[in-house]
């Protein structure tokens, strides 16, 4: 089978590809890279020419300022339109989510037309922002959610127009036509499932891929110091709430522990992002979530120890205790903070959490299984 997965965010589909070549299909990723993260795809539609020289990146800055045209999005579905003769042949196509290809909703419809029209069998990917998903978390009848900032100071609205854009009449018309145009709805956590099915949507959830071959589990020992990670994406921020985890380590640091290091860091790429939190026995990782993320899930499959969502919600559907393979970190800086000092304070309970959070990787997100699991989904009736 020839598969063509278009977007990347999380590098979610780069694991789903990985999976889909073990099983002997043949896969493209077509995307951007997703700005500073720089993920890999096999052709790229990166906006170069806006971003090769500084002068370029001033002018194109200077000209969505004055006008509100962005020369970005143009140059992406250009070079989308010039890649489509390469892009025939595929028996399926599946896109990250309706934004896939990060241009102006009217040339996303008119670029998909054209995709569509020689590629019959499609599937839409629910993994971050899109317009149910937004729309049911603007209800508030969540608990919390990556809105819930926004939710309570709509002064943030600016911070927040990633997320927002996916409410107006462009997008919302965008999402129509690829519910009305792929035969297949998916979705890759709770965080997108349960808004899909309150706001009437049927999906099939089916738990991100992780690459258990690639990513090897490192059995952790405290020697000397224990050493949480911080990787900060300034872009979202207040989204994943990350003040709290801030928040959080500044009451830690004012207990002075001598067993422990912090490492922070901010918008880094994905490869070095990996690497520098290779000797982290603690991750924290996101706050406003009832499942995990991507970047949660690959350091649990390494063995750290990662404060991320893990609500009742999550734990009923995986049949698990609380604290049994990762921490659910609440919008509560003390509460993170006693989370903390307890692990400090009782190391083997690090190792125990460890070893599991490996074993429900290798259970539940195990990439070529996962990949089976995606090629099930496109191929039914």
């Amino acid at each position: 089978m020839k598969i063509l997965l278009l977007g990347e965010y999380s590098r979610l589909h780069n694991s789903l590809k990985e999976g889909l070549v073990a099983l002997g299909h043949d896969v493209k990723i077509v995307g951007t890279g997703d700005k500073f993260k720089m993920f890999p795809v096999d052709y790229s539609i990166a906006a170069k020419t806006c971003n090769k020289y500084n002068w370029t990146k001033l002018v194109c800055s200077a000209i969505r300022k004055l006008t509100g045209f962005d020369l970005e999005k143009t140059e992406r579905a250009i070079r989308f339109y010039k890649l489509l003769p390469k892009l025939k042949g595929f028996d399926h196509v599946q896109l990250i989510n309706s934004d896939a290809l990060e241009t102006y909703p009217f040339l996303a419809r008119l670029l998909y037309k054209k995709l569509f029209a020689f590629i019959k069998n499609r599937s839409l990917l629910i993994c971050g922002d899109e317009t149910p998903v937004v729309s049911y978390q603007l209800t508030g009848e969540l608990k919390y959610s990556v809105l819930t900032p926004y939710l309570q100071d709509p002064s943030l609205r600016k911070t927040f127009h990633y997320s927002l854009k996916y409410q107006k009449k462009g997008y919302r018309k965008t999402f129509t036509y690829l519910v009305e145009n792929c035969q297949k709805r998916i979705t890759s956590d709770l965080d997108y499932e349960i808004p899909m099915q309150k706001m009437g949507y049927s999906t099939t959830f089916i738990p991100n891929p992780i690459n258990t071959d690639r990513l090897k589990f490192q059995e952790l020992v405290i020697a000397d110091k224990i050493v949480i990670f911080l990787g900060i994406n300034r872009l979202s921020h207040l989204k994943k709430g990350i003040p709290y985890f801030e928040e959080a380590l500044a009451r830690i640091q004012e207990k002075q522990y001598k067993t422990i290091e912090i490492i922070t860091t901010e918008n880094l790429p994905y490869a070095e992002y990996m690497s520098r939190y290779q000797k982290a026995h603690i991750i924290l990782d996101q706050v406003h979530a009832y499942d995990q993320g991507y970047n949660a899930l690959e350091a649990m499959a390494q063995g750290k120890v990662v404060f991320t969502g893990a609500e009742n919600e999550f734990l009923q559907h995986y049949q698990l205790a609380e604290d049994e393979v990762c921490i659910n970190a609440l919008p509560d800086a003390i509460k993170i903070a006693k989370k903390l000092s307890y692990l400090i304070e009782h190391p083997e309970k690090i190792i125990e959490i460890s070893k599991k959070a490996r074993n429900f990787i290798e259970k539940e997100h195990e990439y070529k299984r996962i990949a089976q699991q995606y090629l099930d989904c496109w191929t039914q009736p």
